[in-house]
């Protein structure tokens, strides 16, 4: 029988968890200044996307990007040496933006709202990117490389970008739908992004593109793609199906109409 002493050596000491990493108060604050002199350019930002069908999803980057950096508090490295030729790097693309925006914003506005805000919004993302490289270590940057890069959501697509994507979804749709109307046997007389049946003409327009749903299927596509994968070429993979699913639910949509 053996004596309590002994059962108590032979059991393992207690070991406390692991205590989530300390943010450097440098960090807090230099971010802090960033959001202040940033702070019109983001409130307009917030007012253009709650504003917008195609960019609601802008208000909610920003809160899942910092639910991933929470969710990985405890296993976050510990303090190593920070990336200061990056940190340059970054701040001098901020700066570089800035300075765009400024030539063709003024005197006489010549850029879309759309285009401002891209501007305006891509360079703060820099100067954050920044201050976490000059503050963070190098391994702790590496951890939440992802979250960081994922705030590139927040940023509006140029107007001429969303000009080009909307008319390939809308070819492409077509092609879909006329190679469905030949699948079924459908009798179909097809000019550009027009189809004429016996009864009714179908037309695709910008607006029956699909980029709102496609551009949520992509951020959505990103995120299943962090979580359920590990292989990034596997992520590549899913992230690139957007397109093809797009195609084809337009496509389809347009079809069982026809």
């Amino acid at each position: 029988m053996n004596k309590p002493n002994e059962i108590a050596a032979a059991e393992p000491p207690f070991q406390p968890a692991d205590r989530p990493a300390r943010v450097p108060r440098g960090f807090l604050l230099a971010s802090a200044v960033v959001a202040i002199g940033f702070a019109w350019p983001l409130c307009q930002l917030a007012r253009f996307a709650l504003g917008s069908e195609l960019y609601s999803h802008i208000l909610l980057i920003p809160f899942i990007s910092a639910y991933l950096v929470w969710q990985q508090r405890a296993t976050l490295p510990a303090s190593s040496s920070p990336h200061r030729q990056l940190a340059v790097a970054f701040f001098a693309a901020g700066l570089a933006l800035l300075a765009g925006y400024a030539l063709m914003a003024f005197p006489t506005s010549t850029l879309a709202r759309d285009d401002s805000l891209a501007l305006t919004t891509l360079s703060f993302l820099f100067f954050f990117a920044g201050v976490c490289a000059w503050f963070l270590g190098r391994r702790t940057l590496r951890a939440v490389c992802f979250p960081l890069a994922f705030l590139l959501f927040m940023v509006p697509l140029p107007v001429l970008f969303v000009s080009w994507i909307e008319t390939a979804l809308q070819h492409g749709s077509a092609a879909v739908a006329y190679a469905l109307f030949a699948l079924a046997g459908t009798t179909v007389f097809a000019s550009g992004l027009s189809f004429q049946l016996s009864t009714i003409t179908i037309q695709i327009a910008p607006e029956c593109s699909g980029i709102h749903s496609s551009l949520a299927l992509l951020v959505t596509s990103v995120l299943a793609g962090y979580f359920f994968l590990r292989s990034p070429g596997r992520r590549t993979i899913l992230t690139l199906a957007v397109l093809p699913l797009a195609l084809l639910r337009n496509g389809f949509r347009v079809g069982v109409i026809g």
